[in-house]
């Protein structure tokens, strides 16, 4: 996590860089691109508005909602991995994706995908293997596997 292991403590730093816009503060280091990822999130505007309730509510699988600040996470991730250019041929998977669905349309198949990686490595207890990513990615765009 960025700030701590504390759900609440990671979570203020979505909130604090939302008010700081919503107030015309300055924006601070990863703030700028946090705010970024939420103006392109109007559904997750009323929620950040209310600090409360956005230190409070939960968002259980079972209930079919995404968890927003996990949501906004994997979006800020997948920037961090096309910035590095890692793992290998993430660029132009992108690319490729954003080609076929658009900007908005690749972001999304990535941030699906990384969430899918984070999910079977919690679920097998061990470290996410950025391999599945790149392959989510190609299953989902019709394309061949790479020979590894």
């Amino acid at each position: 996590m960025l700030y701590g292991t504390k759900r609440e403590t990671y979570r203020q730093v979505f909130l604090d860089s939302w008010r700081a816009y919503q107030e015309g503060r300055a924006l601070e280091g990863v703030q700028t691109r946090i705010v970024a990822i939420i103006l392109r999130h109007p559904e997750y505007h009323a929620l950040l508005g209310d600090a409360q309730q956005g230190l409070e509510q939960d968002f259980p699988p079972e209930q079919g909602r995404t968890n927003p600040y996990m949501h906004m996470s994997l979006h800020l991730g997948l920037e961090e991995m096309l910035a590095l250019g890692q793992p290998a041929g993430i660029v132009d998977l992108f690319d490729r994706a954003r080609r076929k669905l658009g900007e908005a349309g690749a972001e999304h198949l990535f941030v699906d995908c990384l969430g899918e990686m984070m999910w079977q490595a919690q679920r097998a207890g061990r470290a996410p293997e950025l391999t599945t990513l790149l392959s989510c990615v190609r299953r989902s765009l019709g394309l061949p596997e790479m020979a590894g």
